[in-house]
């Protein structure tokens, strides 16, 4: 198995990309050790390598983030090794399905399901190329709540990204839309 890596604009995280399905569809973001436990064999086994804090799964790759303090070159062959070593076990990525928040469904009005399509077919693409991505959480008075995941939470640049990217997109495509706000 050929794992290729890539930089993201996060220098605290590193993009995996096995070359084949990880989740197939959404988006999986663990943020502690015990969450992966009980949802995720391949993000239990990523935390277990020294360092490793965050792990996100998209649907063909893998986000690693470390702590301050860790060098890359430590790191990167027990994470390798760990990816490798669980698409070799057989066992599944997630435990269950997730729920996809991104998704248009009958319930949303017309404003919301604008947004969801713009951050859908203009935005997810772009931030998944950076390692991340990006969730809807709700519009109201104006404002469209987002979190940021994989490599794009915490990244320096990812206020620029949503102030001047998002932000500017979705205000000039719909008119209603006044501020985006990122909720942790």
């Amino acid at each position: 198995m050929f794992i290729q890596t890539e930089e993201t604009p996060n220098p605290a995280t590193l993009k995996f990309i096995p070359g084949r399905d990880v989740l197939g569809s959404g988006t999986a973001d663990f943020t502690e050790s015990q969450d992966a436990a009980t949802r995720s064999p391949l993000a239990e086994r990523l935390f277990a390598v020294d360092g490793v804090t965050r792990v996100f799964l998209a649907s063909d790759f893998v986000t690693v983030t470390k702590s301050d303090g860790r060098d890359w070159y430590v790191m990167k062959p027990g994470i390798l090794g760990a990816i490798m070593e669980h698409f070799a076990s057989g066992r599944p990525v997630l435990l269950q399905a997730q729920a996809d928040d991104n998704q248009v469904n009958e319930d949303d009005d017309e404003i919301v399901a604008q947004i969801k399509e713009l951050l859908d077919t203009k935005v997810r693409p772009a931030v998944a190329q950076d390692g991340g991505d990006i969730t809807f959480h709700g519009f109201e008075r104006g404002i469209v709540y987002l979190t940021m995941k994989g490599a794009c939470a915490g990244c320096p640049s990812s206020t620029a990204t949503l102030k001047s990217g998002i932000e500017n997109m979705l205000r000039y495509y719909i008119p209603e839309v006044v501020e985006v706000q990122q909720i942790r």
